[in-house]
């Protein structure tokens, strides 16, 4: 439903520096750099847009498919790693269906970012 999402952030090193650490283990790279903006995705496609510019008035939340419970565990680690903090340890939240097996944190511009895997394990 939706082809790609992007958003500014305040220091745009420090920002494409969390999330190229963060999203690696979910297999996701900068595919293009624009200017002042970094374009990240899979097999050569930019859907997550990163942009130097004025904030938004509130926090965001974008959660980010991980193929197994594993990445979503690797992402966790890999984001405190590079400066996101805890929103949410890597766990089971039943309430949204019994396979969710999701991790949440927040990036250095107070956004809630998540990696979520659907599948049993």
């Amino acid at each position: 439903m939706i082809d790609h999402i992007g958003f500014s952030v305040s220091d745009f090193k420090k920002s494409h520096e969390f999330y190229s650490k963060a999203l690696a283990p979910l297999g996701i790279e900068k595919i293009v750099e624009v200017e002042d903006a970094s374009g990240f995705g899979k097999n050569g496609k930019p859907e997550f847009w990163l942009g130097k510019g004025h904030l938004p008035q509130s926090s965001m939340h974008v959660a980010f498919t991980a193929d197994s419970r594993k990445q979503v565990d690797q992402f966790y680690e890999a984001a405190l790693a590079s400066g996101g903090k805890d929103n949410g340890a890597p766990g089971i939240r039943e309430r949204y269906h019994p396979n969710y097996y999701g991790a949440f944190v927040i990036d250095p511009d107070g956004h809630n970012i998540e990696a979520v895997c659907h599948h049993a394990e």
